[in-house]
C-alpha cells in the first residue's frame, strides 16, 4: 500500500512531490498537506446554487435542501445518551451537576464539529483520509483509527436495546434477563432490525441523502412525542430543577458511577472525539470542495459513481474566499441551529421524563438491565396505551440511531479502504458500491455475535467512554491540518483553542473512567 492513484489516475509514492516548482507566469497546480498522501488538486469552489441545482439559495433552499447532514448526526445520537444513559442518569441522581457539564459538552461537540467540516468543505476529504496526512502518514493513523472507530462503535448495543422494546411490545411485557429463552430472542429482533438498517442503505441515488429524510422524519416525530409526554407527566418543579441544573456549576452527583458519568459526557451530542465520524456527510452532500470528489450511491435507484481516493482544494482568489464564507455561514446554521438545538432537546427532555416517573409512589428504579423500557413500563401503569406507544416511540429511536451507527461504520472502513488500496480501487472498477455492500454484511455478521456478550445499556456505556479516549488524540491531528489549509479555510487561534478545550474536557472524563477501571475508584 505503499503507492496511491493520483486524483489524475497516475500513481504517486508515499511522499508525494508536490510537482514542478512555478514560474512566474505559471500557478501552482496542487497544493501538498502533510506526508505519505498525493497533493490536493486545485480548483475553484462550485456555488451552492450548482450543487443543490437551484437559481438562488434563500430561506427555503436552506431549510429544504442545504441543510440535512447534522439531521442524520442528531438522528445517531438520539438513541445513546438522549433515550438511555443521560435518562438513567438523571432519574437516579438528578440534574444538579450534571446539567452543567452536558451543556459544556455539547458546546464542544459543535465547536469541534464545525473544525471537522472546514478540512472537508475545503478538501473533499473525509476525516479519516485527511488524518492519515499527519506524520507519520497512513501507515499508523489508518489502522489506528480504525481500530478505536471499532473499538467505540461496534458493540451493537443500540439495535440489542431497541430488541429488548420490541420484545416488550410483542409479549406485553419486560424481558426477564433470567431466562435465557427471551434475553436470545430480543438479541436475535436485534439482528433482524440491523439487516433492515442495509435494506435503508440500499435505496436512493445518495446513501446520505436517504438518511437525512429517514433521520428528519423520525427525529421530528420521536422528539415530538417524548416533548408532549414529557410535558404532561412531569410536574413545573421538575423543569425549574432541570433548568438549574444547566446553569449552576456543581460536582458530579455523588456515588455516581463513572463509567455512566463519562459516557454520557461522551455521548451527549453524538460522540465527543469520535464526531469525525459524522463529517463524511459534508462531502457527500456535496458542501465545498466535497462536491467535486463524488458520494456513495444505493443499490436502488442509484448509480455507479466513483469517489476520488484524494481531495482537492481551492485557489486562493477573492471569488473563492466569497464562496467559502458561505459555505462556512451554511455549515454553522446546521450544526448550531439543528443539531446543537436538538441534541439539547433530546437529552434533557427525556431526562424531566424519566426523572418525573421514577419520582411517582411504588416506581421501580432505573437501572442498566431496564433502562431501555423504562419510560414504557412506568407510564404503562396510566394505561396500556402509553405502553405500546412509547415502546414503539423507543424502538424507533434506538432503531435509528443503529441504522446511523452501522451506516457510519461501513463508510469510514470503505473510504479509508479505498483511499489507501490501490488494489481494491482496481477491483471496485470505479464502484465503491461493491467494497461498500460487501463490508456492510461483514459488520452485521460481528456485530450479531457481540451483542450476545452483555446488557445493551453497559455496552453503550464502555462506548461512550471510548468516544472521550478519541477526544485525546483527533483534536490535534486537526490542528496540524487545519493550519495548513487555504488561508481563506485556514484555522486560526479561536480555533485551536476550541481543539484545546475539547482536549483537557473530555480528556479529563476518559482518565478518570481509565482510573476507575485500573485502581477500582474514580
Amino acid at each position: 500500500m505503499a503507492d496511491f492513484v493520483t486524483s489524475a489516475g497516475g500513481d504517486a509514492s508515499s511522499a508525494p512531490a508536490a510537482g514542478p516548482e512555478p514560474g512566474p507566469d505559471r500557478k501552482p497546480d496542487s497544493l501538498q498537506i502533510g506526508v505519505s498522501r498525493p497533493p490536493l488538486t486545485l480548483d475553484d469552489l462550485p456555488t451552492p446554487e450548482e450543487v443543490f441545482d437551484k437559481p438562488r439559495i434563500g430561506f427555503r433552499e436552506i431549510v429544504t435542501v442545504v441543510l440535512g447532514p447534522s439531521m442524520i448526526a442528531l438522528g445517531a445520537s438520539l438513541g445513546s445518551g438522549e433515550w438511555l444513559l443521560g435518562p438513567l442518569a438523571f432519574g437516579k441522581y438528578g440534574f444538579l451537576g450534571l446539567g452543567w457539564l452536558i451543556v459544556i459538552s455539547g458546546i464542544l461537540q459543535v465547536l469541534y464539529n464545525v473544525e471537522n467540516a472546514r478540512y472537508v468543505i475545503a478538501t473533499g476529504e473525509v476525516p479519516i483520509v485527511g488524518f492519515s496526512r499527519v506524520p507519520p502518514g497512513f501507515k499508523l493513523w489508518i489502522p489506528a483509527t480504525l481500530f478505536i472507530i471499532i473499538l467505540g462503535w461496534i458493540w451493537g448495543g443500540w439495535a440489542a436495546a431497541a430488541g429488548q422494546s420490541l420484545f416488550a411490545l410483542f409479549s406485553g411485557r419486560a424481558a426477564d434477563a433470567s431466562r435465557p429463552g427471551e434475553v436470545e430472542a430480543y438479541r436475535l429482533i436485534a439482528v433482524g432490525l440491523m439487516f433492515l438498517s442495509l435494506l435503508i442503505y440500499s435505496v436512493g441515488r445518495k446513501i446520505e441523502r436517504t438518511l437525512a429524510l429517514v433521520d428528519t422524519f423520525m427525529v421530528i416525530l420521536t422528539l415530538g412525542a417524548v416533548v408532549i409526554l414529557a410535558v404532561v407527566f412531569a410536574p413545573g418543579a421538575l423543569w425549574v430543577e432541570m433548568l438549574r441544573g444547566i446553569v449552576t456549576p456543581a460536582a458530579p452527583p455523588s456515588g455516581i458511577d463513572p463509567v455512566l458519568l463519562g459516557s454520557i459526557i461522551g455521548y451527549t451530542g453524538f460522540g465527543s472525539g469520535m464526531n469525525f465520524l459524522l463529517i463524511n456527510y459534508y462531502r457527500d452532500h456535496g458542501y465545498g470542495m466535497g462536491h467535486k470528489v463524488g458520494f456513495f450511491s444505493g443499490l436502488v435507484g442509484g448509480e455507479k459513481k466513483s469517489v476520488r481516493p484524494s481531495g482537492m482544494t481551492f485557489r486562493e482568489s477573492p471569488e473563492n474566499a466569497a464562496l467559502w464564507k458561505r459555505w462556512f455561514r451554511y455549515l454553522k446554521i446546521d450544526q448550531w441551529g439543528v443539531f446543537f438545538t436538538g441534541a439539547m432537546i433530546g437529552m434533557f427532555v427525556p431526562g424531566v421524563l424519566v426523572r418525573a416517573l421514577a419520582a411517582a409512589p411504588g416506581a421501580a428504579e432505573p437501572t442498566t438491565e431496564n433502562i431501555p423500557v423504562y419510560a414504557a413500563v412506568e407510564l404503562g401503569r396510566r394505561g396500556g396505551f402509553f405502553f405500546v406507544f412509547v415502546l414503539i416511540i423507543g424502538a424507533m429511536i434506538l432503531f435509528k440511531t443503529q441504522t446511523s451507527v452501522l451506516e457510519i461504520l461501513i463508510r469510514n472502513v470503505t473510504d479509508s479502504a479505498i483511499a489507501v488500496s490501490p488494489r481494491l480501487r482496481e477491483r471496485i472498477n470505479g464502484d465503491p458500491r461493491r467494497a461498500y455492500y460487501g463490508m456492510a454484511v461483514l459488520f452485521i455478521l460481528v456485530i450479531a455475535v457481540i451483542i450476545h456478550l452483555a446488557l445493551p445499556a453497559r455496552l453503550l456505556q464502555i462506548a461512550g467512554n471510548m468516544s472521550t479516549l478519541a477526544s485525546l488524540i483527533y483534536p490535534v491531528l486537526l490542528i496540524y491540518l487545519n493550519t495548513k489549509l487555504p488561508r481563506p479555510a485556514r484555522a486560526g487561534g479561536w480555533s485551536i483553542a476550541v481543539l484545546v478545550l475539547n482536549i483537557l474536557f473530555f480528556g479529563y472524563f476518559f482518565l478518570n473512567f481509565a482510573w476507575s477501571m485500573i485502581a477500582g475508584r474514580p
